[in-house]
């Protein structure tokens, strides 16, 4: 690991809870402080550099947990120090950055991306039932639930789209409210204040098309509703709701369950099972026992893919050139709502710049 912070603490908090599947064997930090700090906060060896932390521990692959500026540098020097890196996301904050970092290492593919979000349990079954074809061909998806990059994959993955060129249209609107919640809990603050909300739409061709909708801090803020809609030729889900095409004259309506432990009589501790639909298991949790809330369980399934892949015994969960393709459309839509000079921007697939 090289970094220490809050996003940190969940890749070395789930290591610690899958011994038998990865080891924490030490972290890079910039100052002596900090090295002694994180030494007793993970019970592993802390370096004041990467390349101390690779030559001593020889890694199989590196967490960069950095702020966004320091995670090109980072990443480059480690992959030219012939290691693999899981870097979190952006992988660089810019689109300059992007093209730089892309132009050092990209050919090497040895650079995967900490995104997350379609292994979240909910959005990991809706993909598979999208890959079952239960709505047929996927045509329009709506994210109102995270921001940028995060949401712009979500849109691309759960539509099949590749690296096809993107266009770009958004604005943004200011309105009033609460904001009792943010990453470090309640605030205690009751007035409303301006949020802005960005909305934007995404088409990529051939009819395909993403509705991306986020208002500020609306990850934490719960006066905010997370919505998700996935449209195809034969129906949609929407949310957990499903209505699709059940043959002459049928319409079917459908949801998707979630196998819930711990409410109510049983007794079984407070856990995720598997989310169903129509009596079939569409996703099933590969880290039962351990009590993980979504996002840990993303997370952990995203390391132990990564881990996998680090040791050639699995595919690439989410190389560099799609996390670069989804920032680039995310800088596109910030541009064209902060400044209305970027509406109707094109974003050339990423293979082409």
């Amino acid at each position: 690991m090289v970094g220490r912070g809050w996003r940190a603490d969940f890749f070395a908090r789930l290591a610690a809870l899958l011994p038998e599947r990865l080891t924490l064997v030490g972290a890079a930090v910039r100052r002596a402080d900090a090295a002694e700090e994180v030494a007793r906060r993970w019970s592993v060896p802390a370096y004041l550099s990467p390349a101390e932390l690779v030559a001593k521990q020889h890694p199989d692959f590196v967490v960069v947990c950095v702020p966004w500026p320091a995670t090109p540098e980072i990443t480059a020097a480690l992959v030219d120090d012939g290691v693999r890196v899981l870097a979190e996301t952006p992988p660089a904050p810019d689109a300059d950055g992007l093209r730089a970092l892309w132009a050092r290492v990209g050919g090497r593919e040895m650079v995967q991306v900490a995104e997350q979000y379609l292994l979240l349990p909910g959005h990991a079954a809706r993909r598979e039932l999208v890959r079952r074809g239960v709505i047929g061909q996927p045509t329009s998806v709506q994210v109102s639930s995270t921001h940028g990059y995060h949401a712009v994959s979500m849109i691309r993955g759960l539509l099949g789209v590749g690296f096809g060129p993107v266009r770009v249209t958004a604005s943004q609107f200011t309105a009033p409210l609460l904001d009792p919640l943010n990453r470090d809990g309640w605030t205690g603050d009751e007035t409303p204040k301006d949020a802005v909300t960005t909305l934007a739409t995404l088409d990529f061709g051939d009819g395909r098309s993403g509705l991306y909708d986020f208002t500020d801090n609306q990850w934490h803020n719960r006066l905010r509703l997370r919505r998700i809609l996935v449209r195809g030729s034969l129906g949609e889900f929407a949310d957990d709701t499903v209505v699709r095409w059940g043959g002459p004259e049928t319409i079917l309506r459908s949801a998707i369950v979630r196998s819930q432990l711990g409410h109510d009589l049983n007794l079984d501790g407070h856990d995720t099972e598997h989310l169903s639909f129509d009596g079939s298991v569409v996703w099933r949790n590969p880290f039962a026992g351990l009590r993980l809330m979504d996002e840990e369980i993303a997370i952990a399934t995203l390391l132990t893919a990564t881990a996998a892949w680090a040791r050639d015994g699995g595919p690439a969960p989410y190389p560099l050139a799609e996390a670069c393709q989804d920032h680039l459309v995310s800088l596109a839509i910030d541009q064209a709502a902060a400044t209305g000079e970027g509406v109707g921007t094109e974003v050339e697939p990423w293979g082409s710049l």
